[in-house]
């Protein structure tokens, strides 16, 4: 998939954390703009918590915590893509199917990086590669 002879192809591992973890960071911000009120957003001044808008900022909120220490990552991510999904749909596909036009990109390009990192994994920079080692020797002794 990648040349060796590409002078970033060593480095794959490690940007597949930094993506994972500038994504989170930039995500976990909307579920607490929404939930903590930082940073100040005015359309979320009166913003319900029991509402779906509510709901979207605690996923945000935690699961944008969770994948920004990598843990739990590919299923995290994967839930994170699927809300995204929807969200697109519900708020953005009218009147105009195009992210550029709706007002979308923002939900389309956080979708298709959490599938991305459901099925490429958290990278070495994480929770969950430095847990690995200590799962496989439980279990081969279990």
């Amino acid at each position: 998939m990648t040349s060796d002879k590409f002078f970033l192809s060593r480095w794959t591992p490690e940007l597949l954390s930094i993506l994972r973890i500038t994504t989170a960071f930039t995500f976990l911000q909307h579920g607490s703009a929404k939930l903590l009120k930082f940073p100040h957003v005015a359309m979320f001044d009166n913003l319900q918590y029991f509402s779906i808008y509510g709901l979207a900022g605690v996923l945000e909120l935690v699961g944008g915590i969770l994948l920004l220490i990598g843990l739990f990552s590919r299923s995290v991510a994967f839930v994170l893509s699927g809300m995204m999904a929807v969200a697109y749909f519900m708020a953005h596909s009218t009147p105009f199917f195009s992210p550029m036009l709706n007002g979308g990109e923002a939900a389309y390009l956080f979708c298709f990086v959490f599938l991305f990192i459901a099925a490429a994994g958290p990278g070495p920079w994480s929770v969950d590669a430095a847990r690995a080692p200590a799962r496989s020797a439980s279990l081969a002794t279990a």
